[in-house]
């Protein structure tokens, strides 16, 4: 059974620092008959995170119904990269209220060729379109599109697309085909046999291979079991790093992916949707691998909290589709572009990115000293930038400890942190760009004397 947080005000001892304030019992009162009243009118898979209500987000801290303060290393899950209640986006939103235009369509606005122009410059060389839309599984869903449509002006026999296992794409159909887990695509009811799941190449499963060497043996496999790349593959993508650890792969391996997809006349698409816009430290996660992909697929940072995402990528390949038979009502919807506009201003303005990577290099040596001391029960510590993931083991047998994870991340809230709970062996942290180095100090030391009395509580 998976771990459940107590929705029952507990007293926890009360924190007053610049940063952070908790001046209640934890939950906070109120919090379990708004969540039950939840429970009555919502589909529970929206349930299941730490129990907190929130009722205002400022830059990096969460303020709860009953006024206590939290430092915030989930960005909302990762799209609060510019910070919460941003002014210049808030603004950006005001002013299109004012102007007024909610919407257009596939009608032109100032704004959206704005946007778009910006966006592209953005991105830099190698990506010359793009089309915007609400939602990240959207993004995904139009990038197969495009993958088996240039399959299709290639002739290939079949329309095979690689991905990779446990990499994760999004909650629609092809998204979820695409996708690695097995148990949350059986509602679809069938394979599509020509969706092709390589192994990931984790850290404790290449046991001294180079990441090239182990991606061109997982090839070779495809190959044994009939499948021609030239013929039978027009697409691969790759979630720029597994999102429920924050797992890179190796440079190697994601270098012989591209000159494989180049020798095949391959799509090489990326699922930035974490990655993106200054998250790990660079503009997008790919350029760690130095390689320049054909398309990727973008969201959550991109809007800030504004429903946007978008797919970009090479010209002759986002211009397959014919007028009209890639749309969407809300696409470049003028409050959007406006919102996107500014999120771009903001990164550039406060060096956002260059502030991931240093920040990021803060976060890690905090975390690797939790490494050090915990004994063996931290197993990895993962991450570019801003965006890292904590690993828990049993010290004894080696075998993941989901439980520990979660003891520390409600240990965690009960001190005014709040950290991803991702419901197996990891916690994800990944707080705004914009955090004060003082409160990333601060949170850190917190999940570090968390991590200390969980541990002691249950020795």
């Amino acid at each position: 059974m998976s771990f459940m947080f107590s929705r029952t005000p507990k007293k926890v001892s009360p924190v007053n620092t610049k940063n952070r304030l908790v001046m209640t019992d934890i939950p906070c009162p109120g919090t379990k008959e708004i969540l039950e009243s939840l429970d009555i009118v919502e589909s529970r898979s929206m349930h299941g995170q730490i129990p907190i209500i929130w009722d205002a987000a400022y830059d990096f801290n969460i303020i709860d119904i009953k006024g206590n303060k939290f430092i915030d290393f989930t960005s909302a899950i990762f799209f609060a990269n510019v910070g919460h209640s941003n002014l210049k986006v808030s603004n950006s939103i005001q002013d299109m209220l004012n102007k007024p235009i909610m919407g257009c369509y596939a009608y032109g606005s100032e704004v959206r060729a704005n946007y778009l122009q910006k966006l592209i410059e953005f991105c830099g060389p190698g990506f010359d379109k793009a089309f915007l839309l609400s939602a990240g599984t959207e993004a995904t869903e139009a990038a197969f599109k495009l993958m088996r449509m240039y399959g299709q002006t290639k002739s290939k026999e079949r329309l095979g697309v690689i991905s990779l296992e446990n990499n994760w794409h999004g909650r629609t159909m092809g998204a979820q085909m695409m996708s690695g887990n097995l148990k949350q695509k059986e509602w679809i009811g069938f394979d599509d046999k020509d969706i092709h799941h390589l192994s990931f190449p984790y850290p404790w499963v290449l046991n001294g291979q180079s990441g090239e060497s182990f991606f061109l043996k997982k090839i070779q496999e495809l190959k044994k079991n009939g499948v021609d790349p030239k013929k039978d593959i027009c697409g691969m993508i790759l979630e720029t790093f597994q999102g429920w650890g924050a797992v890179f792969y190796p440079k190697d391996y994601v270098k012989a992916a591209e000159t494989f997809c180049r020798d095949n006349d391959i799509v090489l698409t990326f699922d930035e949707m974490q990655a993106g816009f200054g998250r790990t430290g660079k503009a997008f996660g790919y350029q760690h691998y130095d390689v320049v992909p054909d398309l990727i697929c973008c969201g959550k940072g991109m809007g800030n909290g504004y429903p946007l995402s978008g797919v970009i990528g090479r010209g002759d390949i986002m211009d397959l589709p014919e007028i009209g038979n890639m749309s969407s009502t809300h696409s470049a919807n003028p409050m959007a572009c406006a919102v996107g506009l500014a999120v771009l201003e903001e990164i550039e303005s406060r060096n956002l990115i260059e502030e991931a990577k240093r920040k990021g290099e803060i976060l890690k040596t905090k975390l690797n000293y939790l490494k050090e001391i915990s004994n063996g029960r931290v197993s990895h510590i993962l991450g570019e930038g801003l965006i890292s993931a904590i690993l828990f083991q049993d010290p004894n047998t080696g075998g993941a400890d989901g439980l520990t994870a979660s003891m520390v991340a409600e240990k965690c809230y009960e001190k005014g942190v709040l950290v991803v709970h991702t419901g197996r062996e990891s916690i994800k942290l990944g707080p705004p760009l914009t955090i004060l180095d003082e409160a990333l100090i601060e949170g850190l030391d917190v999940i570090i004397e968390s991590f200390k009395e969980v541990i002691k509580e249950n020795e």
